[in-house]
């Protein structure tokens, strides 16, 4: 069984070294130490398999309990949940993609009584214009770092950040560790924090503010952070030319998502391949831990994509989990259905089930609570 793997890796987690087995934060709460380990230990064995609100939507349905696309198909939940928390900082009720902040806290948490783990990201509104996530404005990463003239309102947008994880906890009081994906996508020219409108530099003083102050001021401890940029790098030098420092990451990951027709073109999944060279590389080399933090194909035109495309470029690879993005369904505003895992009767759903039974796909029923936080 799949299981037997991590049981003979927990076993064997005593002997990495001291140094190898702590996250960035040295504070950080006795779970989210054991979550850093286990994802580590994980890496060399299989991928654990992610998709973004599995449990809040899917195509054709909204918030029925204990729904799932991916259990609909398989019998079985993912092992990695994704949620979003934009909007959170301008006091929403629900996020920008509209599922309800308490209903987002009973599904992290009924996840993580499981064993599955929680990644969050953060589409965060531009501090300085009060616009979406999605506008590059010139000096919003000036005004919001320390002398900047809107600094107190990124501090109060971090400061319902820190809000909302410090009220992660399980039954016993205990935080929820959660894997925080902020500034994603940063090597592109759409977000505020994007390329197009912050350099290197100003990037990673903005990776280091935050973090620095969710540990350090608001003694936010049960995060582990990652750095994620887009597929526009080659090499280890461009990957890091943004990097903000050992001392604030904790995992090296990036987005990519299919484009062209897979079944005659190999172009993506060869390049992905190397791409993931090259954070495997890097994790070793610094001691992190590496992931595939968003990929799709939306709609799955490509009936054999799972086995054929997606697993051909990530299954050589030591990868602590790869997520697919969200089964958003039908959206009016763009008429149009956007999913990127199957549904009941897509026509790719029998080779997902092949992809669900390889030996190296880890899925729910493959881990549990004392396998990822003991």
């Amino acid at each position: 069984m799949k299981v037997s793997i991590l049981l003979v890796l927990n076993i064997f987690s005593v002997l990495l070294l001291p140094a190898q087995n702590f996250p960035s934060d040295h504070h950080a709460t006795e779970q989210t130490v054991q979550l850093y380990r286990n994802l580590k230990l994980i890496s060399d064995k299989g991928i654990l398999f992610g998709h973004q609100d599995d449990l809040a939507y899917g195509v054709n349905w909204k918030y029925q309990p204990g729904k799932s696309d991916v259990k609909d198909v398989t019998g079985d939940y993912p092992a990695v949940y994704g949620w979003e928390i934009g909007h959170l900082e301008i006091d929403a009720a629900v996020n920008l993609d509209s599922v309800p902040f308490d209903r987002m806290k009973e599904y992290i948490s009924s996840a993580y009584s499981k064993g599955g783990v929680i990644t969050i990201s953060w589409h965060g509104t531009n501090p300085m214009t009060g616009k979406t996530a999605w506008d590059p404005e010139n000096g919003t990463v000036e005004s919001i770092l320390p002398g900047g003239d809107k600094q107190e309102v990124f501090k109060a947008q971090l400061d319902k950040v820190a809000d909302f994880m410090l009220g992660l906890k399980d039954n016993k009081e205990a935080l929820i560790p959660v894997i925080f994906r902020p500034f994603h996508e940063h090597t592109g020219g759409w977000f505020w924090w994007g390329n197009k409108t912050t350099g290197n530099d100003l990037y990673k003083k903005l990776f280091r503010f935050t973090v620095q102050y969710l540990r350090d001021t608001k003694n936010v401890h049960n995060l582990l952070y990652a750095y994620n940029t887009g597929s526009e790098f080659n090499d280890a030098t461009t990957y890091l030319q943004r990097y903000p420092g050992d001392d604030v990451v904790d995992i090296v990951s990036f987005d990519t998502y299919q484009n062209g027709n897979p079944a005659i073109d190999s172009s993506w999944q060869v390049k992905t391949s190397q791409l993931l060279s090259v954070i495997e590389r890097i994790a070793a080399e610094k001691n992190k831990i590496a992931a595939l933090a968003e990929v799709g194909f939306n709609k799955i035109p490509y009936d054999q994509w799972w086995t054929n495309t997606l697993y051909k470029a990530i299954g050589s690879h030591k990868l602590a989990y790869v997520l697919l993005w969200r089964n958003a369904g039908y959206k009016a505003k763009e008429k149009e259905t956007e999913f990127y895992v199957p549904y009941k009767g897509h026509s790719s759903e029998l080779d997902f089930k092949k992809f669900y039974h390889l030996p190296k796909t880890l899925f729910q029923s493959d881990i549990n609570y004392k396998l990822i936080y003991k």
